[in-house]
């Protein structure tokens, strides 16, 4: 085997729900997760992205989290209103969830246990890097390094989203396969913030390879629940020991850049990455700095441990 190798998607049963993944590169090398985000299948962790990685001498695993793409779904809870928005910013009244990201982390740890991996490199984006953290909190032995991308430690104290990002939020999901192209393209203008032609072009792409493999807006209302009922972590996370890297853009209108400042003031020790001109994405010209940063960190921690 070789850092080329990409094995197809596999099922495994993990903390009792089916968790679709993938893996690249070779089966000796240092594991390493990608945690997606709110609503995003694995495959936004692009090939080319995890095969790169794994060049760097990673073993990547990328998963569709609990209720998204090709892993179980689960029932239960109502669309989100912006009454219950209102009553958690406001009148502090917690949102209900059918679960949580703790719950979410298990699923992690779970699918861990079921590749039979100890202990791995663990990457989250966004929601991705809220599970992230919770693994890096209650499972500490399970983690060799942490790095958050375009997250946050669920302070309400981090200014809220931009109007027009927290609009795309609470939009209707799309009906009709044709809807949810130009959405898919509406949604990633909002989040990319600026013009990335190299993005641009493989939209429609990666809005196909999404569709075909299955939409579940009641599953991403339910993650989009998980994340509010599960409160701050900030206080929780001067408990971590992992080495931690917190990567964020500078002009994120989804998760404002205050997000990733506060995470890394949270967690003794860990090192900011501010990327100039960066969203709520990981746009392709910025992968050189980005994929260059996750290994540095996690090859360094490594040393560091032996």
């Amino acid at each position: 085997m070789n850092s080329s190798t990409h094995q197809p998607p596999q099922i495994a049963r993990a903390n009792g729900i089916d968790i679709c993944y993938e893996i690249f590169g070779d089966a000796g090398a240092e594991p390493m997760l990608l945690i997606m985000g709110l609503g995003a299948q694995m495959i936004l962790w692009d090939d080319e992205f995890c095969r790169e990685l794994a060049a760097r001498g990673f073993r990547v695993i990328r998963f569709d989290n609990r209720d998204i793409g090709k892993s179980g779904r689960l029932s239960g809870g109502q669309r989100l209103t912006l009454v219950e928005l209102l009553k958690l910013r406001f009148l502090k009244i917690p949102v209900a969830a059918p679960y949580k990201i703790r719950d979410m982390a298990e699923d992690t740890t779970g699918l861990m246990d079921a590749l039979g991996i100890k202990s791995a490199h663990i990457v989250g984006a966004s929601m991705g890097g809220m599970i992230a953290q919770e693994i890096a909190i209650s499972f500490p032995q399970r983690v060799r390094s942490l790095t958050s991308i375009m997250s946050t430690t669920g302070n309400p104290k981090v200014p809220p989203p931009t109007r027009e990002a927290a609009a795309m939020l609470m939009a209707p999901p799309p009906t009709t396969k044709e809807e949810y192209l130009t959405r898919f393209a509406q949604t990633w203008k909002v989040l990319r913030v600026g013009h990335f032609p190299l993005d641009e072009a493989k939209d429609l792409e990666r809005a196909e390879r999404t569709f075909e493999r299955g939409l579940n807006p009641n599953g991403v209302g339910r993650q989009l629940r998980a994340i509010l009922a599960s409160g701050s972590r900030k206080h929780r996370l001067h408990a971590v020991k992992a080495p931690t890297l917190v990567i964020h853009g500078t002009v994120d209108p989804l998760v404002r850049p205050e997000g990733g400042k506060d995470t890394a003031a949270s967690i003794p020790g860990a090192k900011l990455l501010m990327i100039e001109g960066m969203g709520h994405a990981i746009p392709i010209p910025m992968w050189p700095e980005i994929i260059d940063a996750i290994d540095k960190h996690a090859h360094g921690a490594v040393a560091k441990a032996a």
